[in-house]
């Protein structure tokens, strides 16, 4: 017998780093009943971050899967990083999830990686809830929170839960218990007995007045999703928490709303309404529109898929982990069903797969299972040719879903084995480590015989060179990190490529006129079009060759050998010689344009820009200001954030190495930062010429 589909959850936890994802999840675990002892990220104990680097490190780096079970609903969990490095694992994970619960800090507010996180939300549409933890925090403040998430989010945060009090307990108005406005009752959390559901209490006679009020509000909120609510309020009836469930979860389903509920989850306080609120208003895979992708055998017309057993299986791979016995594959299966030891098709690749073992998967534990239905996220071990992003389905009706698109490296540094008989095992460890981390390059340079690996930033090569040393036993030596730079062109140019040669006896003829310009609105690095004379002087056929010639000579980046960005170039025409005019003579001649344009348009050198928002205490700001202004740093914005100000700037990455030591030293470690690529902008003329 299939199962209920409305009685699965599949939702991630997202947040900045440190608003306290990982403590969440670990509250989760165990009033579920799925742990019997609380882990501690500060203890390294936590069942999600089972990785030695996160233990150490006391951060969540790879995006980790569990399963519970809550009153009647199966909950498949992500519990994701929150350091801008690691923003692939949010990206993949976001692109299978149905739902999200954003954290945030009641201290901090949104924070500069909420912002990305949501946006990365936003952009696969999934519905969310939010938690405002932290509210024992000195300098908690839930309502500047509430107003940050509606203005810098541009959300619509709805409140389904009001605190009694914020701040520790040494202050005269401290956070003791939650106000539940569907209920209307007063909720409080015994902390002597950890396993204790809250104690719902009537709401004392102080605080009525105050919970009125917002519960004024939440029904305003609503007023223009149920007609019905809409009646029961204009002539002043009371609304019952059955409907006021019904339409919060219509509306978030919708993304028109967002409910936002409270607590501390170190003080255990708050979690089970949380997951209260997972159960009743994130979806399940039967409230989510069929996926859809394209069929390749049928001129890509559109397919869909509902998410029901008795259609065709599909599935796309979000996530890869190398192990001793065989690659494990993450899947989310989106329709029908997959058994062991079966054959898929991967459509991307349009090779056949083995499907030899399923595991449902619980942290760094599995569980072999026979098989998977639509809803299920499972582990595959048996693929092969698979990457991440890449749909497998059903052999008799192929169907081709929406990759997964990560963002570009900015960083690289070179690496060499100590010794040349550890240079194979090098490079079959990086290969490995390439499938894994879909942010991870690693190329070997032709000029120097090094090999240069990149990745989102200084923390995330760190991570990779002593996994390379604690997992592998590569002792490498390591170079300074580099910035991954870009090159564009400086100015319009036309030009003419020429292939006018003799070879083998035979004269060989093309001439291909050629316009290079800037074009920062390019949605592609570089864009190739047509003058309306090309396809008429050249003919389709050698007009094809240009193009694909051009293609390649882009790939193979510009006059410094860094990859090329914002530039268009279009094929104006050209001439051709009955007799003399080949295919190698149009290849030779387009080659001939490219190189001919590059050289007169002129060198932009690009370096990637960052982000930075900065918290530091106000007595500190005048420091910092100061240090970014000497790193070439664009101020942007200051503000204030409780009682610290906050620094918006736009940096060069080539300015900011070393940067989290420096931040410390200038705050005596009070401050933090987080950054994120921002663009590509001109790097300095001095930068240029030490290269040229």
């Amino acid at each position: 017998m299939a199962r209920d589909l409305k009685k699965i959850r599949n939702i991630g936890i997202i947040a900045h780093i440190d608003a306290g994802k990982t403590t969440v999840t670990e509250r989760m675990l165990f009033y579920t009943g799925t742990t019997h002892k609380m882990g501690d990220v500060d203890k390294g104990t936590t069942v999600t971050d089972y990785d030695p680097e996160e233990q150490q490190r006391g951060i969540t780096i790879n995006a980790a899967c569990v399963t519970f079970a809550w009153r009647d609903v199966v909950v498949n969990l992500i519990d994701t990083p929150g350091h801008v490095d690691f923003t692939a694992e949010v990206e993949r994970s976001l692109r299978v999830l149905d739902g999200g619960v954003v954290i945030f800090s009641a201290r901090e507010g949104v924070e500069a990686q909420s912002e990305t996180v949501w946006r990365q939300a936003d952009k696969y549409g999934v519905p969310r809830v939010a938690f405002i933890n932290k509210m024992d925090r000195e300098g908690a403040d839930f309502e500047g929170t509430l107003d940050q998430i509606r203005k810098r989010l541009d959300a619509n945060p709805v409140v389904v839960q009001v605190p009694v009090g914020q701040g520790p307990p040494h202050q005269s108005d401290p956070f003791r218990a939650v106000l539940d406005l569907v209920e209307f009752k007063l909720l409080t959390f015994p902390g002597a007995d950890q396993k204790s559901p809250p104690v719902v209490a009537d709401i004392p006679p102080e605080l009525l007045d105050l919970a009125k009020l917002w519960r004024e509000q939440l029904e305003e909120q609503l007023f223009d999703f149920s007609n019905d609510l809409a009646e029961r309020v204009l002539a002043k009836e009371p609304v019952p928490s059955e409907l006021i469930r019904k339409v919060l979860r219509e509306a978030t389903l919708h993304r028109l709303a967002v409910p936002v509920f409270c607590g501390s989850a170190l003080d255990r306080i708050g979690i089970q309404p949380l997951l209260d609120g997972v159960a009743d208003y994130l979806p399940s895979p039967a409230d989510v529109p069929p996926v859809e992708g394209t069929n390749p055998k049928k001129k890509d017309a559109v397919e869909r898929r509902a998410p029901r057993v008795d259609e065709p299986f599909c599935g796309l791979v979000f996530k890869i982990e190398a192990a001793r016995h065989g690659d494990l594959y993450f899947v989310r299966v989106y329709s029908g069903e997959l058994k062991a030891n079966s054959r898929v098709l991967n459509t991307g690749k349009d090779k056949k797969e083995n499907v030899s073992q399923l595991w449902h998967i619980q942290a760094d534990r599995r569980e072999q299972v026979d098989r998977v239905e639509a809803g299920d996220i499972v582990g595959i071990i048996g693929l092969r040719a698979s990457v991440t992003g890449d749909t497998i389905c059903d052999s008799q009706h192929p169907i081709l879903l929406e990759t997964i698109r990560f963002p570009e490296t900015v960083m690289s540094m070179a690496i060499e084995p100590e010794t040349s008989t550890e240079r194979k095992k090098l490079a079959d460890t990086l290969e490995m480590m390439k499938r894994q981390d879909p942010t991870f390059r690693a190329v070997e340079s032709a000029e120097t015989g090094q090999t240069i690996i990149s990745g989102m930033g200084e923390l995330h090569l760190e991570i990779i060179r002593h996994r390379l040393l604690r997992d592998h036993g590569l002792n490498v030596r390591v170079h300074k990190p580099r910035v991954s730079y870009r090159e564009s062109i400086e100015r319009a140019v036309e030009v003419t490529g020429q292939c006018h040669r003799q070879q083998a006896g035979q004269a060989l003829f093309a001439e291909v006129r050629l316009r290079a310009e800037p074009w920062p609105e390019g949605a592609q690095p570089v864009t190739i079009s047509e003058g309306p004379r090309a396809a008429e002087e050249l003919g389709d056929a050698f007009l094809s060759i240009v193009r694909e010639v051009l293609a390649d000579q882009a790939i193979g980046g510009g006059s410094l050998g860094y990859p090329l960005m914002k530039v268009k170039l279009t094929i104006l025409g050209g001439a051709t010689r009955e007799g003399e005019s080949t295919d190698i003579a149009f290849r030779l001649g387009a080659a001939d344009a490219f190189q001919k344009a590059l050289r007169e348009a002129g060198i932009v050198l690009l370096e990637p820009i960052m982000h930075l928002e900065i918290t530091t205490p106000e007595e500190n700001l005048g420091d910092f200001v100061a240090d970014l202004q000497q790193r070439r740093a664009i101020i942007t914005q200051t503000g204030n954030r409780g009682k610290m100000a906050v620094i918006e700037a736009e940096a060069p990455l080539a300015n900011l190495f070393g940067y989290s030591g420096a931040m410390r030293g200038l705050s005596q470690g009070r401050a933090s930062c987080s950054m994120e690529p921002s663009a590509y902008g001109p790097a300095p003329p001095e930068v240029l010429n030490a290269m040229l």
